[in-house]
Order: structure tokens, then C-alpha cells, then sequence
């Protein structure tokens, strides 16, 4: 308990590559009574590691799919269902947070329990297109245009090569240099709009009234529908921060520019020499060494899930229709170029 609320910190996973990273800070911060783990994947050696998680922290509660079946995103949402208990703070956080302030769990949970008035609070977010936002109109980074605030805008959202720049900006000019305070924004209120919710902290007892049931794009519902009928804001604090590795459209330029290695490589330095960090990080190292170690027959066993229904399946439009009956050398041109067009050379980011 922490200033009479219960903490309860959650994740829906399926990836130890980023939660090597994440995991620690969920474990080293004392006002988080407990670490829900989603486990929402079908990949053997990544449950297994979650498996050994759970047996060497006490923190740490395995949650299974209530239906039995792991699909998409989609089945995600029943999850929820569990994050609805009075006197109680939830806080959400993707599986691929590689980074954060040592406080920001803290100064997120007091922010929260200050701030009643809001249906969800969330840090400022590396890599979050209303973070940048918020970045590009504070004046703390300079883009080669103004970008409209969009939760899934071409070039804030989707485009790897701006996300590779992002996080290599933030890098090199903040974590490097031990600068990223210099980030801080302060808190922005925010309402009717949708964001994607990497990291978000809200009250058991307003998701009671439903039942903990999420229909359709949980971002949606989350993010805004459901504030919207409550008549309640959301807020950004935006003196905290945490970094995002990537939404689905980055993943690829990322992994080929090492943004990943270059977070590992930071903390795995600066944990080396934290008396609270050195033992959670080895420990979770040595659990990581041995899943790898027996990757190939963990991946042979059984998911506990089955795949769920098939999505239905659309009608093509007119237009894809028509596409194709094009030559099929002009259809893989035409993808590749699509593909292509976010890894151009654009030079987003002006300056620090």
C-alpha cells in the first residue's frame, strides 16, 4: 500500500528482448505492491521466461488469457477485466519501455493519487506522436515542419527512419550526456483526443462501472470514448520520461540502426554500479542467458492457447480490385516504393 492505495503494475507481454530492460524498474520501485505479467503470446522460450521471472520475484503475478486464446491486439482487451478493484492505481506499460527516469514510476503514482480529476495519466514519451507533439510545440526539438497532433500520423506514428532519428537524438543530446531534465514539459491536460497509451496509470473503480469490459481498440476506448462519457480529461506529465521502442511500422528500421543494443549498453553500464539495479539486473541476465541457451527445444512446446477466430475477411475495394489486374512487375514496384517511402533520407530533426 502507498498513501492508501494499492499499486499494481501490469504488462501485456510476449517479449523478453525489451522487458530485460523494463522489468527492473518495475521491480527496484518500492510502491508497486505487484507486477501483473499478460502473458499474451504464443512463443515458448518467452513464457518460460516469464515463468523464471515469476519464481525469482515475488512481485512478479502471471496472468493468463481468461479465453483461452491469444489472436491480435484484440485479445488483449480481456485483460482488463482484472483492473477494476477500489482503493487501487494500475499502471500500464507496454513490454517494449527500454527506458525511464528512476523516479518516474513514483512521481507518475503521487502525480495520480494527486490528481483525481483525470481518468488517465501518462508520462512524456520518447516516441509517442503526442509526446513529440507536445516536444515540437514546447520548443524542446526542431522538425523540418510542424506536425499536426495525430495519435497515427504518417511520419510521428508510422515512419521507422523518423523513430531511428528520434531515439538516436534523444540518445546522443539526453541520455549520453545525462541532459534529458532539460526535456521536461510539465503537465498537459488533454481531452477528446486519441493517443497510444504506452504507459498509462488510472483508478480501479473507474472501470468498476463497466466491469473492466473494453470493447473494440482499447487505445480508443481507453484514450477517449470512455473520458469522454465520464466528461473527464486526461493528462501528459511531462516532467517524467520514459522512452518507447517501437510501434509495429518502426520495428525494422530500428533493429537495423541498433537502437535497442544502444539502451541495453547504457544500463547494462550504469546497472553494473546501482546497489539497488546490480542484483535485479544480473539476476534477470542469468534467466535470459539460460532461455537462450535452450531457445530452439523451448520453442517446440505446445501454446497454452489456441489462435482464437479467423478476423473476416473484406471485400477488396474498387481500387484494389483494379490493382490487381496490373503487370506484377508494376505491383511489387508500386509496394516497394510504399515501403521505401519512409526510410528516405529526410532529415526530420534540425537540431537538439
Amino acid at each position: 500500500m502507498y498513501r492508501g492505495y494499492k499499486i499494481v503494475a501490469n504488462s501485456a507481454a510476449g517479449r523478453r528482448r525489451y522487458m530485460q530492460w523494463l522489468v527492473p524498474y518495475v521491480i527496484a520501485c518500492e510502491e508497486i505492491d505487484r507486477y501483473d505479467i499478460w502473458i499474451h503470446t504464443h512463443n515458448g522460450a518467452d513464457i518460460e521466461f516469464f515463468k523464471q521471472l515469476a519464481g525469482a520475484f515475488p512481485k512478479v503475478n502471471l496472468v493468463w488469457q481468461p479465453n483461452g486464446e491469444v489472436k491480435n491486439i484484440s485479445t488483449i482487451n480481456p485483460f482488463y477485466r482484472f483492473c477494476r478493484e477500489d482503493k487501487t492505481i494500475y499502471i500500464k506499460l507496454d513490454d517494449d519501455i527500454v527506458w525511464m527516469e528512476n523516479d518516474t514510476l513514483r512521481k507518475l503514482i503521487d502525480f495520480r493519487i494527486d490528481h483525481p480529476e483525470y481518468f488517465l495519466i501518462s508520462p512524456l514519451v520518447i516516441n509517442n506522436a503526442q509526446s513529440t507533439y507536445l516536444l515540437q510545440v514546447c520548443n524542446k526539438i526542431h522538425l523540418n515542419t510542424y506536425y499536426k497532433s495525430h495519435a497515427d500520423g504518417d511520419v510521428l506514428w508510422r515512419s521507422g527512419k523518423f523513430a531511428a532519428d528520434l531515439h538516436q537524438w534523444f540518445l546522443d543530446n539526453y541520455l549520453k550526456t545525462g541532459r534529458y531534465t532539460k526535456l521536461h514539459v510539465g503537465a498537459h491536460p488533454t481531452a477528446m483526443t486519441r493517443f497510444s497509451i504506452n504507459s498509462i496509470l488510472w483508478f480501479g473503480e473507474d472501470l468498476q462501472a463497466i466491469k473492466g469490459e473494453i470493447p473494440g481498440d482499447d487505445e480508443e476506448f481507453m484514450s477517449c470514448i470512455y473520458p469522454t462519457r465520464l466528461g473527464k480529461a486526461n493528462c501528459f506529465l511531462g516532467d517524467t520520461i520514459m522512452a518507447h521502442f517501437a510501434f509495429f511500422t518502426q520495428r525494422e528500421q530500428l533493429d537495423k540502426q541498433n537502437i535497442l543494443k544502444q539502451y541495453g549498453e547504457i544500463l547494462d553500464r550504469i546497472w553494473k554500479t546501482d546497489e539497488i539495479y546490480r542484483p535485479i539486473h544480473e539476476r534477470i541476465q542469468t534467466i535470459v542467458k539460460n532461455i537462450d541457451t535452450h531457445e530452439t527445444e523451448l520453442m517446440k512446446r505446445p501454446s497454452p492457447y489456441t489462435h482464437g477466430t479467423p478476423d473476416p475477411v473484406y471485400k477488396l475495394t474498387i481500387r484494389n480490385r483494379l490493382f490487381t489486374f496490373l503487370p506484377k512487375s508494376f505491383q511489387k514496384a508500386w509496394e516497394l516504393q510504399k515501403k521505401e517511402k519512409h526510410l528516405e533520407t529526410t532529415q526530420y530533426i534540425l537540431s537538439e
